[in-house]
């Protein structure tokens, strides 16, 4: 007698765990066991930017530890209700350098398209928090508008894809854009900005790659990890489906107080992620955003942090130290920083 077959079970969809997130500080800080530290831990409101974070993510973080480093990035503290002088709620200059519905044009040769409002986790430190994205999202009107406003400009050969978190929308919806800039002659390079294939990595799956696979322009991947934690075997897989498909991977980092201002830390987040196929690429100053200055290292600090890295590790993992500066033509890199006074601005 032959026996029965088992049901072959299903991977979950990215979309179920996106509606599973935790949304309550309570409920978070009680999967974590550290309800006791309700009052030192929690904001008495959420500054108007909501809790969000995935329960994979929830599940790397450190049981009973309230200084976990993956907890204090998303959970919102008192501090965020502070009015700090010289942070503002846009410190890069994002709304003056619109050129269409959410086209930004910043730098030479790119255009960085708001694709999205919606992220996966929302992470306190966030620079665009404060952004009105229902009034600015590239993904309106299936893409005409920034596909128009591409077009237009033959100087732009690498289209930035930024929100938000472009991967919370549908590979359907990533599919009309990537058909539109294929149509367009000097579009050589899509770059995708994304968090989600760190703290949500389900979201890199067949359909999504087989996609990234044929877009027939040249693809790179970076992704945001801050702390070594962050990376998973899960992470690490959906690296490998990235390279697999064609992208080449960088990682962008916030430098945070308390969090990752750490020699070792930053060295140990280095070697995690070049083992996972990513080369380190930036890692940022803060951005002077309102209800962040709780997280802010300043640039002295910052200087001393990369000297030991550069003292331990090879060149090719030493992240790139810079801030962005509204008005300024590139990131500003360390050597730089070092020169102005703190807190300087261009306007």
């Amino acid at each position: 007698m032959i026996p029965a077959r088992r049901p072959v079970a299903q991977p979950i969809r990215w979309q179920q765990l996106w509606r599973e997130a935790v949304t309550d500080a309570g409920e978070l800080l009680d999967l974590l066991g550290l309800s006791a530290h309700a009052d030192d831990l929690l904001a008495a409101g959420d500054a108007g930017f909501p809790l969000r974070v995935p329960r994979g993510f929830i599940a790397r973080m450190r049981h009973g530890d309230p200084t976990d480093p993956l907890l204090l990035q998303v959970l919102p503290r008192a501090a965020e209700a502070l009015e700090v002088p010289g942070f503002s709620d846009d410190a890069v200059g994002d709304l003056a350098a619109r050129s269409a519905s959410g086209v930004l044009h910043k730098y030479h040769g790119r255009a960085l398209l708001i694709a999205t409002g919606s992220c996966a986790v929302n992470c306190r430190y966030c620079f665009r928090r404060h952004f009105p994205y229902a009034e600015e999202t590239a993904a309106t009107g299936h893409w005409q508008a920034a596909l128009a406003s591409i077009a237009a400009d033959s100087s732009i050969s690498e289209v930035i894809l930024s929100g938000g978190d472009p991967l919370s929308l549908a590979t359907g919806k990533l599919d009309e854009l990537g058909v539109g800039l294929g149509r367009i002659p000097h579009v050589r390079r899509l770059r995708i900005h994304s968090r989600l294939p760190i703290v949500l990595p389900e979201r890199i799956d067949v359909e999504f790659c087989n996609w990234l696979a044929d877009l027939p322009l040249q693809k790179v991947m970076v992704v945001h990890a801050n702390h070594a934690n962050e990376i998973d075997a899960g992470v690490s897989d959906a690296c490998a489906r990235l390279r697999e498909a064609g992208a080449s991977l960088l990682n962008q980092s916030v430098l945070l107080r308390d969090i990752n201002d750490d020699t070792d830390a930053l060295i140990e987040l280095s070697e995690r992620l070049f083992a996972a196929g990513v080369l380190p690429y930036y890692l940022h100053l803060l951005d002077r955003v309102r209800g962040t200055a709780h997280f802010e290292v300043d640039a002295r600090r910052a200087s001393t942090l990369m000297d030991g890295l550069r003292a331990c590790l090879p060149g090719y993992l030493v992240p790139r130290l810079v801030r962005e500066m509204a008005g300024a033509s590139s990131k500003i890199p360390a050597e730089v920083i070092q020169t102005m006074a703190p807190h300087a601005r261009i306007e």
